[in-house]
């Protein structure tokens, strides 16, 4: 009796589930790829020589609990005023204070009906946004009118809309970071590893919207050269921002094997771009990137509402104009993060997670020569 009753546990609590486990597994139409060698490297040379590993010890929060995850943050120095989007669709409006973050005032400004994301000025005082659903915006008129620029390129509709960057001649540059998965599915796109993204242009004058590049894994931010020659765009996957020429149609590593997973990258006017990343180059995600048989299990446990890949250790990387590190500001219990913005002696982060901006003055703690 004492045999049947440990045969049984036996099948019933290991071997059963386990033919289970392999039969959804076999079932499982996920099928993730081998990432390319390079998104596998770490590299020496995009290590910073100046460290704040303690980020939130000296960090400041703004409109907390009035900003529902504010992903991109944009300012305009005219008016004094950051526009943040959030998950709820409301572009908002906050009036910093640069001695006290309780003092900030939020607005709630214009609502998309979708996903807003990226967003930046354009020539004419409009405000440009990548809505996640919607596609590309222009919000004009002090937010009266809300018109839809594109939503679509070589018959291919965005599925996600993701950042945006006008140039001086009025030319919007800006990703779709997966043709396949929409927002509320990113992690898929992640986990499958396949290049679904393209980054594209939309002339204001012709309307016309044009690819310029594609086969890009999960394309991100993208900023725009002080010189107005090239682009810099981030590949989340690869963990790398590359140049685009934009008159050349040409394309350079600008810099990769980053200490994390790169979204948003903004030009600070100064010389500089702050490269946000949502996480750390964690355990877990390193096994992750390099075993697609892992990436299913953990895409399987997602669907089921698990989540097995945490983001930690995230930050902003300041670099110079040809790439060089120079400072990173991260904190271990940091995630999440999705963008970093320098306004003054501050650092601005927004975050798909916090409902909150998050604020770091640059002179009080400041990135050290690590020891």
């Amino acid at each position: 009796m004492l045999v049947f009753f440990s045969t049984r546990f036996l099948f019933f609590s290991i071997i059963f589930p386990l033919l289970v486990s392999i039969i959804l597994y076999q079932l499982d139409s996920f099928d993730p790829a081998h990432l390319p060698a390079e998104s596998l490297v770490s590299s020496t040379t995009s290590t910073p020589p100046l460290l704040n590993d303690k980020f939130l010890t000296g960090a400041e929060f703004i409109g907390v609990g009035l900003l529902d995850n504010p992903e991109d943050i944009a300012y305009n120095k005219d008016t004094g005023l950051i526009y943040t989007g959030c998950v709820d669709g409301w572009v908002k409006r906050v009036s910093i204070h640069h001695d006290s973050a309780n003092d900030s005032v939020v607005e709630d400004w214009v609502n998309t009906g979708g996903r807003p994301l990226g967003i930046a000025f354009g020539i004419h005082g409009e405000v440009i946004v990548a809505d996640a659903y919607k596609g590309l915006l222009s919000i004009s008129d002090d937010g009266k009118k809300t018109e839809l620029l594109t939503d679509e390129a070589e018959g291919v509709r965005f599925k996600l809309t993701d950042a945006v960057v006008v140039a001086d001649n009025g030319v919007l540059y800006f990703t779709d970071a997966s043709y396949k998965y929409n927002i509320s599915q990113y992690a898929f796109d992640l986990l499958e590893g396949k290049p679904h993204g393209r980054l594209l242009s939309f002339d204001t004058i012709t309307r016309v919207t044009r690819v310029l590049l594609r086969d890009l894994y999960f394309a991100n931010g993208v900023s725009i050269s002080p010189d107005q020659t090239h682009l810099v765009f981030c590949e989340t996957v690869m963990r790398r921002c590359s140049k685009y020429y934009i008159s050349e149609d040409r394309v350079e590593v600008f810099i990769q094997g980053l200490p994390g997973y790169p979204d948003n990258i903004r030009y600070d006017g100064d010389g500089h771009y702050w490269i946000a990343m949502i996480t750390g180059e964690t355990t877990s995600w390193k096994l992750g990137t390099k075993y697609p048989l892992l990436r299913k299990l953990v895409a399987m446990a997602t669907k089921y509402g698990f989540e097995l890949m945490f983001m930690k250790n995230a930050g902003i990387m300041q670099v110079d104009l040809n790439g060089n590190p120079i400072a990173l500001y991260n904190d271990h219990p940091f995630s999440h993060i999705t963008s970093g913005v320098k306004i003054g002696n501050h650092l601005y982060c927004g975050s798909l997670l916090h409902s909150y901006i998050t604020r770091l003055d640059l002179l009080k703690y400041p990135a050290q020569k690590k020891l």
